[in-house]
């Protein structure tokens, strides 16, 4: 429905922009498609870099060899990056609410200039092995900012789209981040390529003038929004739902594996296999590539079959990718070994993807049966979209703590164990739990009529979440 409006947004001051109305088609048409555009580009751009960042330390790790001077047991390098893991984890709630207090333009700014600091306190000390291993603690730490830009930038360019393209607008921003896994250790492999194991600061140091670039391009071209404001309140009532526990559960097992294993696969060739940094450089940038494109994948698959059916299908199938991987580890075929991890990723995207599209479609069964049972319609949509929006922003920052716990796991198992493979046969039980869960809470014959059908399926206007 169109209605008088101005077709230029009235900006309040500077770079804010105090009237902002997407779901008005005149105003979309206009002049509010190539501003949000204009913002989803250069947000992309940011996010990008932050899963850069986030993800550097494993690459980092592959060029801290006895030949480099660094005599580092594989714990400590899985301590490492579990610590970047952890950091960028637990800062996705806070860098959510930052964006409707300081505005999307100007914590973009902030959030991807403090990157700089991790990244060029690493290209000095990365050349100095006798730095103490905790100070390397502390700057992995630091690292972690980059896994909060996520959530900071999905909130930002939610509100710039009206409700019909914010399916592409945010798959678009969340296939950009995430992509950036692969970017950094395809970089990486480059940097091995050509100047040696010696020169791994090369590798942050590629990144200190795009992170300018990044700041520069959000200084110039990107907008605040008035109107965006932070719910507090649907995300308390979110974290009271048995619903979003679920579901994070679910999504630790998918996304969780996708950076956990995205971080750790390197260091697993090395430890393994005794591959050579650019031997293993030339193999880790794979499977985080066809993971990341693989992920709308899942969403259309749940489109067409069931979010849940999908996810359960999925389950079995990674558990059925980590037996064929504990063959290979005892066969030590590192050919099998590649493919079932290749395979594993490819998994995990597709989970990505089904379990995510199944949020809406339960708060949507939700909706129904409160609407049936005699409460207002208006009321019940209104709490319950607020509250699934909630519950897409919280999933992922919960569901990345999964990737602190593959790490830690694969820590432990080599501390105790002397090898991953006591690590592989927990996440495969792992796996297999997560598939009970599916099937005993949305798939099998449910108590109440509606819940079944919701939760199984997904609609084809459900938002693509990270």
């Amino acid at each position: 429905m169109t209605s008088p409006h101005t077709p230029t947004p009235h900006r309040a001051r500077g770079r804010w922009i105090a009237d902002w109305d997407p779901e008005d088609t005149g105003f979309w048409a206009a002049s509010g498609r190539r501003i949000a555009n204009r913002n989803l580009w250069a947000s992309i751009l940011a996010e990008h870099l932050g899963f850069s960042i986030w993800s550097i330390w494993s690459v980092l790790t592959l060029f801290m060899t006895p030949e480099t001077g660094f005599d580092y047991t594989p714990e400590q390098k899985f301590l490492l990056v579990s610590v970047v893991t952890l950091v960028g984890a637990v800062l996705r709630v806070p860098y959510t609410l930052a964006v409707p207090k300081f505005g999307g333009r100007n914590w973009t700014l902030v959030s991807a200039s403090a990157l700089l600091v991790p990244t060029v306190i690493a290209v000095v000390l990365i050349q100095r092995p006798d730095t103490p291993y905790w100070l390397f603690l502390v700057l992995a730490a630091t690292a972690g900012l980059g896994g909060g830009n996520f959530s900071s930038s999905m909130s930002n360019i939610n509100a710039f789209f009206p409700e019909r393209h914010k399916g592409w607008a945010l798959g678009l921003n969340a296939g950009g981040g995430n992509i950036g896994v692969a970017v950094v250790q395809l970089a990486g492999l480059g940097v091995i390529a050509a100047f040696g194991v010696g020169q791994g600061y090369l590798l942050a140091a590629l990144y200190v003038p795009l992170l300018l670039l990044a700041s520069v391009i959000a200084w110039t071209r990107m907008d605040n929004l008035v109107g965006a404001r932070a719910d507090v309140g649907a995300q308390v009532a979110a974290a009271r739902d048995r619903h979003f526990w679920i579901m994070s559960f679910l999504y630790i097992g998918t996304f969780g594996s996708f950076i956990g294993f995205s971080f750790a696969y390197g260091l697993l060739l090395q430890n393994q296999f005794g591959r050579t940094p650019l031997e293993a450089a030339a193999l880790t940038f794979l499977g985080p590539l066809l993971g990341s494109l693989i992920r709308p994948v899942g969403g259309r698959l749940a489109d067409r079959f069931g979010g849940a059916r999908v996810t359960l299908w999925n389950f079995a199938a990674m558990a059925g990718g980590i037996a064929v991987i504990v063959l290979a580890s005892f066969q030590q075929s590192l050919w099998l070994f590649t493919v079932a991890f290749a395979v594993l990723f490819v998994l995990a995207g597709i989970g990505n993807g089904s379990t995510y599209k199944m949020i809406p479609a339960i708060y949507a069964a939700e909706a129904q049966n409160r609407i049936a049972a005699g409460a207002p319609r208006e009321e019940v949509l209104a709490h319950t979209k607020r509250v699934a929006g909630a519950v897409l922003g919280l999933v992922g920052a919960v569901g990345a703590l999964g990737g602190v716990a593959i790490n830690l796991v694969f820590r432990q198992s080599f501390l105790s164990f002397g090898g991953a493979t006591p690590a592989y046969i927990a996440f495969g039980v792992f796996y297999l739990v997560c598939m009970a869960v599916t099937y005993r809470v949305y798939l099998r014959a449910p108590a109440a009529p509606a819940r079944r059908p919701a939760a199984a399926s997904a609609g084809a206007d459900e938002p693509v979440a990270p």
